[in-house]
């Protein structure tokens, strides 16, 4: 309710603001129903019900030299309080001088080029409560100075306060066991949450080739989750612990260590066929690993005679730490299907299936949309979770045996199917 009574006004003042202020806007209202295949392993519903906002203004001035970008976001969830949120996801100035361009204020940055993972994506925090895939993010204050020269590209970037990552409440899904306290979050640097972190990244762009070249210092946008417990609820027998005490479950306290990180992105074109690379190395934190994604995509254009296109992916992805990775992906295949009908009502549709080599869990997605109309587009996910063992481990097992070999347990029971309407006005 908190964030309800913050973020209301926040969506009204924007839409009643919009014919106000010069500048392009574009709202749009999407509801969204989730519905499991299971309640959740710690008593979670089996559907929900969400409703989010979201709002983009731009305006240019000054010849069209200056610009400035406001974007709010906010989300209302059924059953999980941390889900219900509100932020700013860009509020922006852009100034084009001759030969660079600066931009500060509150950004969002992508870099990365293959589907299974994002390595090199650093600038901004995960939204994770959005999405498992990671691909929602946080707005990020920033200043960024980028020169453009030919074929190249140079982005410096200074980043003056940190976004701790977003994480599901005890009531909410697609979460480990043990709820993680994101308002307790913890950080190597002596100024907390306050540390201004440095970025920079060089782009080649070439008819066949893309290459980026990234570097990162600073907190890290992933966390170490260190277990609180107080040992006083820990319920012995014979001298050795068995459960904790009922009624008490302990929390995961986020842990920001200070990192250095290169990264690498190439995408070379070779006709229809695409070859992909992420690869990063990072220092700092609990060891120095390396990790990459690595494959190709090739389309089928006019598949079967028809007007749609039809991409194959087969991706690599591997992490040195191997069972200590703090992704599930360590060392897995990804293979995948891209359809595009390329039809009025732009219909899209994305399978992927990612494996892993070891243990043979699977993550088999399905990620689809279709305009309904010019101002209505309908969205539909599925995730499922196999090969990984059916019962999820409590919150004591967890802690003293965790499976590091089917890193994906905890979501054994959450195998969904999300299907959202979007309105645009």
């Amino acid at each position: 309710m908190n964030v309800l009574r913050k973020a209301l006004p926040i969506a009204a003042l924007t839409v009643a603001a919009a014919p106000l202020l010069a500048g392009e806007w574009q709202n749009s209202l999407h509801i969204e129903h989730w519905q499991f295949a299971d309640a959740g392993a710690q008593g979670q519903a089996r559907s929900n019900l969400s409703l989010s906002f979201k709002s983009e203004w731009w305006h240019g001035f000054n010849d069209g030299r200056d610009s400035l970008a406001f974007s709010p976001f906010l989300r209302l969830d059924q059953h999980d309080d941390r889900r219900s949120h509100w932020d700013i996801r860009e509020a922006a100035w852009t100034h084009l001088g001759d030969g660079f361009e600066l931009r500060a204020g509150i950004r969002q940055v992508f870099w990365g080029v293959t589907e299974g993972a994002h390595l090199v994506d650093i600038i901004n925090q995960t939204d994770l409560v959005e999405s498992l895939d990671g691909e929602q993010k946080l707005g990020q204050p920033m200043i960024n100075l980028a020169f453009e020269r030919d074929a190249q590209m140079l982005d410096l970037f200074v980043l003056p306060g940190f976004r701790p990552r977003t994480y599901p409440g005890e009531d909410g899904r697609l979460r480990l066991p043990l709820v993680v306290d994101a308002d307790d979050a913890e950080y190597e640097a002596a100024n907390g949450a306050r540390h201004v972190d440095l970025a920079a990244r060089w782009q080649l762009n070439l008819p066949a080739l893309r290459l980026g070249l990234s570097a990162f210092r600073g907190t890290s946008r992933e966390p170490e989750l260190r277990p609180e417990v107080d040992y006083r609820q820990v319920l012995t027998f014979n001298g050795q612990p068995y459960a904790f005490a009922p009624g008490y479950q302990p929390q995961l306290t986020p842990y920001y260590p200070q990192i250095r990180q290169f990264g690498v992105d190439l995408q070379i074109t070779q006709g229809d066929l695409l070859w992909k690379l992420e690869s990063v190395r990072r220092s700092g934190g609990r060891e120095t690993y390396n990790a990459s994604d690595a494959g190709i995509e090739y389309t089928q254009v006019g598949v079967l005679g028809s007007q749609a296109d039809l991409g194959w992916l087969l991706e690599y992805l591997h992490d040195s730490r191997g069972a200590r990775a703090t992704s599930p992906f360590a060392d897995d295949l990804l293979l995948g299907w891209r359809l595009a009908l390329n039809d009025q009502a732009s219909s899209e549709l994305l399978t992927s299936l990612i494996v892993d080599r070891d243990s043979g869990e699977r993550l088999f997605s399905i990620e689809a949309n279709r305009r309904l109309s010019d101002q209505l587009r309908l969205e539909l996910e599925l995730r499922a979770f196999g090969h990984t063992p059916s019962r999820p481990q409590q919150p004591f097992d967890y802690l003293l045996a965790y499976d590091d070999r089917h890193p994906l347990r905890p979501l054994s029971r959450d195998d969904f199917l999300r299907i959202g309407l979007s309105w645009f006005f």
